[in-house]
């Protein structure tokens, strides 16, 4: 009997069908780089709009990206590579009116951004000098306040409309939250002004009327972050709570929040982020001052966005004092704002579950 021997295929002729017809790595960024080079070159000797030989140059990238994976790698992998161009391109533009913010407000505001800018008030200062030291204080304390206020109610009520809440009245809830997030800052001034303008009459201007004016911003926010997070919680860790025979209060402070606690305290940075470059509330009931007062029960208050505004609409003799303050107090703003989404980040991760 003999026997045959099978002798294998020539291993250079065995493509594998994931790869095969794909084009190298390198071609896409070598079409991307040669098309918007040639666009920018283009808009520079013809004196063309920048943005305008940017804008067309995408375009070329992604008809050409287009044609050429369709005649190697077919229409599947060509629409693919459209949609990647699009989407791409749609992220670039909505980063860059953030980069070109970012870079103005550090280039105009880094000049007075200084140890004197930082400690130093307003008292007694008409030109060149001074700083936002009483305004950075105030700020602190109007958003602390607020968020005092506002983060408990909201907690308390996004675990009521999760966890109790059921038939017309969570319904309602749930309606007047919504409504309450597209209220406009002025109108939360107006209301904190016409509160506190019953007991303490119309002359009335102090800190904790800011924070509750605040409050009232800030409430629907962590409100529907809080919800949506503790909707996230699966319901077999309530279950099994339930199971072990812990009541469903203990269930909601120990399982609940505290697996929802990173998310929740990503919603709270949100909420203060949001209300903390508020200028019309702070300007109604709050007022502002020149020195520093760290009393929210007395007295004019001062803070970041009012001492911006003022600044710059009244920079006094000579204006470019007043307007390097505006700049370097916006600059201050942005920092504290990035500080907290540090901190939030820190906090999401330590309360991660992940991290355990």
């Amino acid at each position: 009997m003999t026997s045959t021997t099978v002798t294998p295929p020539d291993r250079k002729r065995v493509q594998n069908s994931l790869t095969s017809g794909m084009l190298p790595r390198w071609v896409p960024p070598a079409i991307v780089a040669g098309i918007l080079a040639v666009g920018l070159a283009a808009g520079l000797l013809f004196d063309v709009n920048l943005m305008l030989a940017a804008a067309f140059a995408v375009v070329g990238v992604g008809l050409v990206l287009t044609v050429v994976s369709r005649q190697v790698e077919g229409a599947r992998r060509a629409k693919d590579r459209l949609v990647t161009v699009v989407v791409t391109s749609a992220f670039v533009l909505a980063l860059l009116p953030l980069v070109s913010l970012l870079i103005t407000v550090v280039q105009n505001g880094i000049e007075r951004f200084d140890g004197e800018f930082l400690t130093q008030t307003m008292r007694g200062v008409l030109g060149e000098g001074g700083g936002a030291y009483h305004a950075i204080v105030g700020t602190l304390l109007i958003t602390a306040a607020a968020a005092v206020i506002s983060v408990p109610i909201g907690i308390m009520c996004a675990v009521y409309l999760v966890e109790y809440g059921r038939g017309r009245l969570a319904r309602a809830v749930t309606l007047l939250v919504d409504v309450m997030t597209g209220i406009p800052s002025i109108v939360a001034g107006l209301f904190a002004f016409a509160m506190f303008a019953i007991f303490f009459g119309p002359s009335v201007r102090f800190g904790i009327g800011g924070a509750v004016a605040l409050s009232v911003l800030m409430v629907p926010v962590v409100v529907r972050s809080s919800e949506e997070m503790l909707k996230l919680v699966p319901n077999e860790l309530r279950e099994a709570s339930y199971a072990l025979g812990v009541s469903k209060s203990r269930t909601v402070v120990k399982v609940v929040l505290r697996t929802a606690a990173a998310g929740i305290a990503t919603g709270v940075t949100l909420a203060v982020a949001r209300v903390i470059g508020e200028t019309a509330p702070l300007l109604i009931i709050a007022g502002s001052t020149t020195r520093l007062n760290a009393d929210l029960f007395e007295g004019r208050m001062s803070s970041l966005p009012i001492f911006t505004y003022y600044s710059y609409t009244i920079p006094g003799v000579p204006p470019e004092f007043g307007v390097d303050r505006a700049w370097a107090a916006a600059l201050t703003l942005f920092v504290i704002v990035m500080l907290l989404n540090l901190v939030a980040r820190a906090i999401s991760r330590y309360f991660s579950l992940n991290s355990r």
